[in-house]
């Protein structure tokens, strides 16, 4: 593989084993980690970089924006399609086969391809938001569109899932909950009109959002801030001063946390800082965690290395990309 001076890491997921990790980046390529090599490296490793066993390209070579994780498919969002990799040819034999492609729907007014920036996958069926301000529901099964979730102005950073409700984030400004069984919005906050959490110097663009049974972490331009979801009321603003938020997710007791920013952090739900780990992206734009087979936080951004923590309180391994 050529040397790539410069690598943003977009996205990254955990193989339905957990054994692999896979991240992918700007330009189309996506890179497999074996997680118990890493962790169990054998006599004689001295480097202090740990690389991938291989890396695949995309066929379009477009930035792969998104990755999800379904029983028999890795599921990778790029520019204008969503591809879906069958797990037993990446993580065996080293040779992805491309079991099926979805286009996503294009509008007669632009010729333009739409980017797929944010998935989850919930009860057979795929959940995309993308760059044409629309959330798209495809079924798993035969790849047809089921439904489209249209609202926001502006095109979306991310789509979050709890239970029967959506939360997404656009760079409208706004923060809007659906219904999984409706089109139409049930609910929206606009966090650059709050007193505690606007930032007009950042702008009013919401980057990152999650949402549990009570609550809703959100930010971007805005402050990093925790909503009451009956209320809808704003309960906190946190202390990342300086920072546009591009992660955001509830784990355990705590809230984890990144953006433009030289850390991760991880806080409580009344704003103390728990714990401050160093990124080696100058942006994070992807964190992922799991609590088995192997307990792993991989955190990643606007660079070629991936932060690898197996305590999620600091960084103790350092994986790159190339």
């Amino acid at each position: 593989m050529a040397v790539i001076l410069y690598n943003t890491v977009l996205s990254q997921t955990f193989s339905p084993c957990g054994n692999f990790l896979l991240a992918g980046n700007t330009y189309g390529s996506v890179a497999v980690y074996d997680l118990q090599k890493i962790l169990s490296p054998g006599e004689g490793f001295t480097s202090p970089l740990h690389r991938p066993e291989y890396h695949f390209k995309l066929n379009n070579e477009s930035s792969v924006c998104s990755m999800v994780t379904t029983d028999k498919f890795l599921v990778t969002g790029t520019v204008g399609e969503i591809h879906g990799w069958e797990w037993k040819t990446i993580t065996s034999n080293k040779n992805p086969k491309l079991a099926w492609t979805i286009q996503i729907p294009s509008s007669r007014d632009t010729l333009e391809k739409t980017d797929v920036n944010c998935m989850f996958s919930s009860e057979g069926q795929l959940y995309a938001g993308c760059g044409d301000n629309k959330i798209y529901i495809f079924s798993l099964e035969d790849g047809k569109l089921v439904r489209t979730m249209d609202g926001h102005d502006d095109y979306i950073h991310c789509i979050h899932h709890s239970d029967t409700q959506i939360a997404s984030a656009s760079e409208d400004g706004t923060v809007r909950l659906w219904d999984m069984r409706q089109k139409t919005c049930t609910n929206m906050i606009q966090p650059y009109l709050s007193d505690k959490a606007s930032r007009p110097d950042l702008g009013k663009w919401v980057g990152a959002v999650s949402v549990n049974e009570d609550w809703l972490i959100c930010g971007g331009g805005p402050k990093l801030s925790l909503w009451h979801l009956r209320s809808m009321d704003v309960t906190t603003a946190f202390p990342i001063e300086d920072s546009g938020i591009h992660v955001a997710n509830f784990y355990d007791d705590r809230i984890m946390a990144g953006g433009s920013s030289p850390h991760f952090y991880h806080l409580s739900y009344t704003g103390d800082v728990l714990a401050q780990i160093p990124s080696s992206s100058t942006t994070v734009y992807s964190a992922v965690h799991q609590e088995t087979p192997f307990k792993l936080l991989c955190i990643a951004g606007s660079s070629s290395k991936i932060d690898f923590c197996t305590n999620f309180n600091y960084r103790d391994q350092i994986l790159s990309f190339m």
